[in-house]
């Protein structure tokens, strides 16, 4: 990944994303915003308790550092769930400067230009979908919740029926997140990474002592993806881990929650 304008606003960006010319996108840090306390800097969530006009601001910003219209953000209402959305130009502003409309919506995905699509994190995995033949984005929210409902699938699936779109024809990307290396779980939810089905688990549940597991969501994500049908060389997985370089990313682990939130954000320019 590539770290953009780091002395002002800093945004990540995936080099394989910014090779496909028709979409823009990025990812924000903590940094480069006006919010104060546990939300400093750039925190993007008006639910957490941070001054709505701060958290404006901050939007103003890294809009601007992207090359984003701050008229065209459309939010999604994440709660941990795999309720796809298809918007229109219609739906911009929501969340942003009109109120939800729908309460349970962790993916969104759109075949309009100048809609940009925005999904919110703190650990979690983002999920960006490009369909590079027909012209179609989509991100989502794979909390672990997320992960083992499949969302990715998903997403893949409401872009084949709403625009035809090919998995061939998917270019996608995974993270950043809290990685392997500090995403330890109990039992209880390392059984639902065991009962997911034709995965090869081995390669992201891994056993410790005392009924615990060190979880890797972004393998878990990027092999959902695989048998969604995108191929594999289609996909990049962020090397990034979220509680790791939580200096630089907001962390849920790290801070004990208190903390701002980051979005992915995307949207087709042309």
């Amino acid at each position: 990944m590539n770290l953009n304008n780091k002395d002002t606003v800093p945004y990540l960006s995936y080099k394989r994303l910014e090779e496909i010319d028709f979409i823009n996108h990025g990812f924000s840090t903590r940094l480069g915003g006006v919010s104060e306390g546990i939300f400093s800097s750039m925190n993007l969530a008006f639910n957490r308790g941070d001054n709505k006009d701060a958290v404006v601001e901050n939007y103003h910003r890294i809009c601007d550092s992207i090359g984003l219209d701050f008229d065209t953000l459309t939010a999604s209402a994440q709660d941990h769930n795999t309720f796809v959305r298809v918007v229109t130009c219609e739906n911009r502003g929501v969340g942003i400067t009109k109120p939800r409309d729908i309460q349970s919506v962790d993916a969104l995905v759109t075949a309009e230009k100048d809609v940009t699509l925005v999904t919110y994190y703190a650990d979690c995995t983002p999920l960006f979908f490009v369909d590079t033949k027909n012209k179609v984005i989509a991100l989502a929210h794979a909390g672990w919740r997320g992960t083992v409902g499949c969302i990715g699938e998903k997403v893949i699936r409401t872009m084949t029926d709403n625009f035809s779109t090919n998995p061939e024809d998917v270019v996608c990307a995974v993270g950043p997140a809290i990685s392997k290396c500090c995403y330890e779980v109990y039992e209880a939810c390392a059984k639902q990474f065991y009962d997911l089905k034709d995965l090869d688990n081995s390669k992201f549940i891994f056993p410790k002592k005392n009924n615990k597991y060190m979880i890797d969501l972004l393998e878990t994500n990027k092999q959902i993806l695989i048998r969604a049908g995108v191929p594999e060389s289609n996909i990049t997985v962020s090397d990034l881990c979220t509680k790791c370089n939580s200096d630089l990313l907001w962390s849920h682990r790290a801070t004990g929650g208190k903390r701002g939130t980051m979005c992915a954000m995307m949207c087709i320019k042309e």
